[in-house]
């Protein structure tokens, strides 16, 4: 993320007192995110300025860095954007065997609708600009746009094999996941025309995150148990590497706050990888429970949570420390797979991949309270909306 604080010049002999001069900097902050798109007219005092703004120089036409100490220091709770401060809070649920989408009332717990959509919808992703909630049809090649403020279903967009999306930090590209086709496809974010097609020598290409500076993300492939780095800006593979583990099945990725430390979810390893991704040097495991698939994190940004599907169990790792710190139990067991925070921090939403329900966890105690009933293979549900200036993608990954 680039910065684009500005100074401005003084009369000659004059010395700005210290106050003045981080007055100045906090305006050109200001300004500079509002016009990066999003960004809420009364930043948080947590999220002022620093003088470690000024470390990132990022992908040309990405909104500045807050802080960059914290990538995620927009998402603090109920900091919600303009454009997204009226939507009603729903929890949107995409059932891959049903072929709908279950709304959820979070207030009540109650399913208020199902969405008829394609075949086989696998996640439901917030667009850049967080005006649309794409639903991935997968098996029926399209998207249905869902617009958040009404929950109404658009027209479905042909799209082949979409079985995840993202997009660039600059807000450029809409990157396709197309699992089956190995390739990695930049469109549109609006038409979703095709702008450049990837192919990719691994196996399952399905999630993914951006560096601190947007110059580059990394991509797990499921079925190979390979990573890829890509470079953003010339959407070319840049390095590749195979996981030190023998039918590796890597899932969800997330970048730690700091911007230095990279996760891998992996459901056969049984535990998460820890990875460079400036040096995309040879990664170590983690072990936190049979299954590991999704990545999340608190909205204080000290804490990550890992849905450990095969077990039924939330792992806690503190991102200070790297260690694992806690573990919750789903009530009467389950299977949690994906999901998001909510918009105040109080509750983990996460799908229940085989037991066709959605589980709601309070983040303070880990306490189960609510297993909701839903359509066939729920998976990548959205909480929605959530804090944050702009989406890049998954179910709400945002800065």
């Amino acid at each position: 993320m680039a910065d684009r604080n500005r100074t401005h010049p003084r009369p000659p002999g004059s010395r700005p007192t210290r106050r003045a001069a981080l007055l100045v900097a906090a305006c050109a902050l200001v300004a500079a995110g509002c016009a990066g798109g999003g960004e809420q007219s009364a930043p948080a005092r947590s999220a002022g300025p620093s003088p470690h703004q000024a470390v990132v120089q990022g992908l040309p036409g990405m909104p500045p860095v807050l802080d960059a100490r914290d990538l995620y220091a927009a998402d603090r709770p109920n900091r919600l954007a303009p454009q997204v401060k009226n939507f009603p809070s729903r929890i949107y649920v995409p059932n891959t065997g049903s072929d709908t989408v279950t709304v959820i009332d979070p207030k009540t717990y109650k399913v208020i609708e199902t969405i008829p959509v394609g075949v086989q919808p696998q996640h439901v992703v917030p667009s850049w600009d967080m005006k649309t909630l794409w639903v991935n049809n997968n098996r029926g090649h399209d998207l249905t746009p869902i617009d958040p403020a009404t929950g109404k279903a658009g027209k479905p967009v042909k799209v082949h094999d979409p079985y995840n999306l993202y997009f660039t930090p600059d807000g450029k590209y809409a990157v396709v996941m197309a699992s089956m086709d190995r390739q990695l496809v930049f469109r549109d974010p609006h038409t979703m025309a095709i702008r450049k097609t990837l192919p990719v020598s691994c196996a399952g290409v399905n999630h993914a995150d951006f560096s601190p500076d947007g110059k580059y993300f990394i991509v797990s492939c499921e079925f190979s148990g390979e990573l890829l780095k890509v470079d953003t800006a010339k959407m070319k593979v840049i390095a590749q590497q195979k996981l030190p583990f023998e039918g590796a099945m890597p899932q969800d990725v997330k970048i730690s706050p700091d911007g230095k430390t990279w996760y891998v979810a992996d459901m056969m390893a049984d535990g998460v990888w820890i990875v460079n991704g400036d040096t995309f040097d040879r990664p170590k495991l983690l072990p936190t429970g049979k299954g590991a698939h999704g990545l999340y994190v608190s909205r204080d940004s000290r804490t990550m949570y890992v849905s450990n599907r095969g077990e039924g169990s939330i792992s806690l790792l503190d991102f200070k420390t790297g260690e694992l710190v806690n573990k919750w139990h789903i009530r009467g067991g389950g299977s949690p797979d994906m999901g998001g925070v909510s918009a105040d921090g109080n509750v983990l939403w996460l799908s229940g991949r085989y037991n066709s329900e959605v589980y709601a966890l309070d983040t303070h105690n880990g306490k189960t309270l609510a297993k909701i009933r839903v359509g066939v293979g729920p998976h990548g549900l959205a909480v929605y909306p959530q804090p944050g200036r702009y989406s890049l993608g998954h179910t709400g990954i945002f800065r």
